[in-house]
């Protein structure tokens, strides 16, 4: 029987498929706890980013144990928040933030979720070229999580050219200078031994790919960041050509229990999560 209420929730635009509130209830309740955990979609209220100082302040009024920031807002949500952890700090996005003690504390468990999703599906990647489409939030954690790993030299493309070489001088800046931004995917593909996809395309609501399947090769490992669907048009195109792929799925489970455990200082069970992440998907 529960002993402790805690309250959740997740911020972004276009949420309303996310697994993220099952997963974390779910996982509560293993532990004796119960947690409600709230969606709060920017795009059902007709709101924008211009908003989470409010909904910082509903949060910490409200007594919530911690908030998942998602697109659009991880990397706006930064310079509202008391304190930044380490790798929050480096990657200059937030996608955790934890409430203690009438404090906001940004953390990031995309870069640490990704890393520990790829080494399951893919252990013997060749790292030694890769290239990363997207910059923003989730793309900034997963660079930094794949330099981490040993990528011997990190290519980045983005639609916002600039935005790409910031990241790249931050991150040369940390890891050494292994890491270039180029404005043409075409180019930054040549010779590459893996590619992560990390924007909204390719989401139900942004059907489509980032980057034509003409580019891809059987050589070349896929990962995915998106996960509704499961199966994107990129995925589909890498595994046609014979392509090792690792789909979103595993991030969303790295990431989702990395939050439950800062929001609730337990040891989250990670193969029990997954095993219901992929009960939830396989249902609907």
């Amino acid at each position: 029987m529960a002993t402790h209420r805690l309250l959740a929730g997740l911020i972004g635009a276009g949420i309303q498929r996310s697994l993220t509130p099952a997963m974390q209830e779910e996982e509560a309740r293993h532990h004796g706890l119960r947690l409600h955990y709230q969606l709060i979609d920017l795009e059902r209220t007709g709101e924008s980013p211009a908003q989470l100082p409010a909904l910082l302040t509903a949060a910490r009024i409200m007594g919530f144990a911690g908030l998942n920031i998602t697109y659009p807002c991880k990397q706006a949500v930064v310079p509202l928040l008391d304190e930044l952890s380490p790798e929050a700090q480096a990657m200059g996005a937030v996608n955790t933030v934890v409430v203690r003690d009438g404090r906001l504390v940004g953390h990031n468990t995309d870069g640490s979720g990704w890393a520990w999703g790829f080494r399951r599906a893919l252990p013997e990647a060749d790292l030694g070229c890769v290239v990363l489409l997207g910059a923003g939030g989730a793309g900034s954690a997963i660079a930094d999580a794949v330099l981490g790993l040993g990528a011997a030299q990190l290519r980045l493309v983005d639609a916002d050219p600039p935005r790409a070489q910031a990241l790249e001088q931050a991150l040369n800046a940390r890891h050494g200078a292994r890491v270039v931004s180029h404005s043409d995917a075409a180019q930054a593909l040549a010779g590459a031994t893996g590619l992560i996809h990390a924007t909204p395309t390719g989401m139900a609501k942004f059907p489509g790919m980032a980057v034509a399947a003409a580019l891809l090769r059987p050589s070349m490992w896929v990962s995915e960041v998106v996960y509704s669907p499961i199966d994107t048009e990129l995925l589909k195109a890498a595994r046609a050509l014979g392509c090792p792929t690792v789909d979103g799925g595993t991030m969303a489970v790295g990431q989702a229990v990395g939050a439950f455990e800062l929001f609730t200082g337990l040891n989250a069970d990670a193969a029990r999560m997954e095993q219901h992440f992929r009960r939830l998907l396989a249902a609907r």
